[in-house]
């Protein structure tokens, strides 16, 4: 049975390594755990997202080292490519964050996408909300990489942070439908290389013209630390302001969890074997078929 003291969670690591082991692999069931929360002292969530080889976890590795430097604690989740035969987590920030895994304020955890599409695993949501509430400062999250489709981080991150590179145009053009409703701050990273101010102009006017708000563009050099105290100021200038899709945010986690809940007893396999018996039939619908699992 796990503990559900958070702080004495936070003092033993491995007792939260469990938890989150647990909730992970349990779903619905680990909802029972979250109810037992104690939200008002949560620690700010900030998803970190952007397109494949944009310097994510550079960058991710820069902010912590810079608030860890200010005696915060922080846990970052890091979401991996699953393996296609396990759906294990390919561990992949195990390598890209060496230095920070001997920092006694900071928690590291790799989470398996398990194909999601969106980037997140189906219980990144119950595991953020958890680990925030575990005694850390913030929470840092970041997903595998972004795209068209690819925004359930918002779902979760009280600031998004879109990473770009100068020479990402037609990353973000692929984007640009999905970037534009997630994006608290952009970051363009790498910005010593050619073309960074065009990208910073670019994204700030077509934020403007989305939203008729700017939204901050920050330009970084993660690599050399450059632009970190500013990305910084920025996503606190965020999180201090009141979102109005606060709402939504939360309604999103709440039908996530409803559909969970109201699917649990059907499986695919389930399915096909229910439809192998029917589908000989001539008269058989699909439609009309399903409609028994809408009760």
């Amino acid at each position: 049975m796990l503990s559900t003291n958070i702080e004495q969670l936070y003092r033993q690591p491995r007792n939260l390594a469990k938890a989150i082991s647990f909730i992970e692999n349990n779903l619905l069931e680990s909802v029972e755990i979250l109810k037992t929360l104690n939200f008002s002292s949560k620690a700010p969530i900030i998803g970190i997202t952007g397109a494949p080889g944009s310097g994510k976890s550079t960058l991710v590795n820069a902010l912590v080292s810079h608030l860890v430097n200010s005696q915060y604690k922080i846990a970052i989740l890091a979401v991996d490519p699953s393996s296609p035969f396990n759906f294990g987590s390919i561990l992949g920030d195990r390598m890209r964050m060496q230095e920070l895994y001997m920092q006694p304020n900071v928690y590291i955890r790799s989470i398996s996408s398990r194909g999601s599409l969106g980037g997140l695993n189906a219980s990144m949501l119950l595991i953020s909300d958890y680990v925030s509430c575990c005694g850390f400062d913030y929470i840092f999250i970041e997903t595998v990489g972004v795209g068209q489709s690819e925004v359930e981080i918002a779902a979760l991150a009280d600031c998004t942070v879109v990473v770009a590179v100068p020479e990402g145009g037609d990353d973000i053009q692929a984007m640009k439908s999905g970037v534009m409703e997630i994006a608290d701050v952009f970051a363009v990273n790498k910005a010593d290389r050619p073309n960074a101010q065009q990208m910073i102009t670019y994204l700030t006017e077509m934020a403007l013209s989305r939203f008729q708000y700017p939204v901050p563009v920050v330009p970084t050099q993660a690599a050399h630390n450059l632009g970190i105290e500013e990305l910084i100021q920025a996503i606190h200038n965020q999180l201090n302001k009141s979102k109005d899709t606060k709402t939504l945010l939360l309604a999103a986690k709440a039908y996530q969890l409803i559909s969970a809940q109201r699917m649990q007893s059907i499986t695919q396999q389930h399915l096909v074997q229910l439809i192998q018996l029917h589908q000989n039939n001539k008269d058989f619908n699909l439609y009309l078929w399903i409609t028994q699992f809408y009760k």
